[in-house]
């Protein structure tokens, strides 16, 4: 398959994302709701590391002992919520496709139905996460290079790993496996889709950095204000976006997709190489 054969389907695919998203707009309030439970928790911690200081900053030390059970503890937390809030918006795209009735409390529901999977999850994914950044600390700039590629490693070998906790029973090593797998034998040349979001959002950005600037001369304050909400919106919706086209991805492997989404044109996107 050529490039612009890629590019093409993965731009529809990406039209199609949005179009559920116009469908059912009030989905955006799945990262939202992960935004703001991440803020109040950071807030928490680091409420909680400059009391432990004495409130004074230039005390605090990360680097030992209880300084990564703090990280690992802050990884359990950050992990859950957004495991949580994306899986939610996962399930009600999974029943848009279906021809379900979609609604947030749906989404909420399934995900508290699977929290025990997703602390389980949540516990694995922290765990790696501090060693990475326990050897990221300790190691030399070839060290850091090495950490970088496995971080890139991971994040694609888990692109499907919520829609795999939430539907297939697996835990989380088993989880991580078959969403690489999935990702080995299905994504192929579907990378194109992701392409096009990324460059919809880029597109996007600089068009608000237009408007933002083309205000900033009139007012420099509303300016700025304008360019933060605008950044703020473009990161809700293609957060929002990406989790609906993970889900449609990982229902069209499993054959649960009706005509919301052209079939021929995912067979292709993702076919087995």
């Amino acid at each position: 398959m050529s490039f612009s054969t890629r590019f093409s389907n993965g731009w529809t695919v990406a039209k199609t994302s949005m179009a559920v998203l116009r469908a059912h707009k009030e989905l955006v309030v799945f990262p939202v709701l992960s935004g703001l439970s991440m803020l109040l928790v950071m807030g928490s911690f680091v409420t909680a590391l400059l009391a432990a200081a004495g409130w004074d900053a230039s005390t605090l030390q990360i680097g030992n002992f209880g300084g990564y059970l703090v990280i690992f503890l802050f990884y359990i937390v950050n992990y859950f919520i957004v495991v949580f809030f994306n899986m939610a918006l996962m399930h009600c795209a999974r029943l848009y496709f279906e021809g379900e009735e979609v609604s947030v409390s749906a989404g909420l529901r399934f995900s508290a139905s699977r929290v025990r999977s997703i602390f389980s999850w949540a516990v694995f994914a922290a765990t790696v996460g501090t060693i990475l950044k326990i050897i990221q600390d300790n190691v030399g700039w070839l060290g850091r290079i090495l950490i970088g590629i496995t971080g890139i490693a991971w994040s694609v070998s888990t692109f499907f790993v919520i829609p795999v906790i939430a539907y297939e029973n697996l835990g989380p090593v088993d989880s991580l496996k078959r969403s690489a797998e999935m990702m080995k034998e299905k994504w192929g040349e579907g990378i194109g889709a992701n392409f096009s979001i990324g460059l919809i959002g880029l597109l996007a950005f600089f068009v608000v950095g237009i408007v933002a600037a083309a205000v900033s001369s009139v007012n420099e304050g509303l300016g700025i204000g304008v360019f933060v909400i605008g950044s703020l919106a473009l990161l809700i919706i293609g957060s929002a976006i990406r989790s609906i086209l993970i889900s449609a991805i990982y229902n069209n492997i499993k054959g649960n997709i009706n005509d919301h989404f052209h079939q021929q044109m995912l067979d292709e996107l993702f076919i087995i190489k």
